[in-house]
């Protein structure tokens, strides 16, 4: 990798946190890299999509720090967090959680308009990530129109519509047939390699954590190791 890429992104220190008197994340310390695929994997209950919203802004911790591109992203107020979170941060979920009324073009297009992008702009871009989607055709179709994988990848259009520093998946693919779930993960390692983008992928799905870069296991609220896809 060369030195941009290799250049820390995410450096998350001393995060902790509780549900009532359930603790949930007990100190976990991490570091992602520019343009990294890492898959943080572990037993239900270990603490990954609590891990993977609160890097997402979407949760506060209870201690510990979490720095975006050098930026102290607990100490940001409500409003700042949203602009950072609609710049800085793309979303893929399990159910894509698209909107049924638009179409796959509004969709996309969403997250660009409520930063402040003219509709001329959003609706190039949005249509460019689609045609690199592989759904040029697709553009007009709702939701209940489009496949299970077709909805997916319009949802990964839609997190990258504002060119964020890393995309957050939760289980991306764990509503897929084998076909889709295997055109997905090849999406994301595309991504990586033509935009340099990075993904942070929660995921049981033991076929994808083998193919990211580093693989990050949690139990108990802690993180118990990290593997490099060297050593895989």
């Amino acid at each position: 990798m060369d030195k941009e890429k290799t250049k820390t992104m995410i450096r998350i220190t001393g995060i902790t946190k509780s549900f009532g008197n359930l603790q949930v994340l007990k100190g976990i310390d991490l570091h992602i890299n520019k343009g990294e695929v890492v898959a943080i994997v572990g037993p239900s209950g270990a603490g990954k999509t609590t891990l993977l919203q609160i890097i997402g802004t979407l949760e506060k911790p209870d201690a510990g720090e979490i720095y975006i591109n050098d930026i102290d992203v607990c100490r940001l107020s409500s409003s700042k967090l949203s602009d950072f979170r609609n710049q800085h941060i793309g979303f893929v979920f399990q159910f894509h959680q698209l909107l049924p009324e638009f179409t796959a073009l509004e969709n996309v297009m969403i997250p660009a308009l409520i930063g402040g992008a003219s509709k001329k702009d959003a609706k190039q871009r949005a249509e460019e990530l689609l045609q690199f989607m592989g759904l040029a055709e697709r553009t007009n179709h709702k939701p209940n129109q489009l496949s299970g994988g077709e909805k997916q990848r319009v949802a990964v259009a839609r997190a990258l519509i504002n060119k964020p520093s890393v995309i957050l998946a939760d289980e991306p693919s764990g509503s897929l047939d084998s076909k889709n779930k295997a055109e997905l993960h090849q999406l994301f390692f595309d991504l990586r390699d033509k935009l340099g983008q990075t993904f942070i992928i929660v995921t049981h799905d033991e076929s994808l954590a083998a193919l990211t870069d580093r693989t990050i296991r949690l139990e108990d609220g802690l993180v118990i190791s990290t593997t490099a896809k060297d050593d895989k």
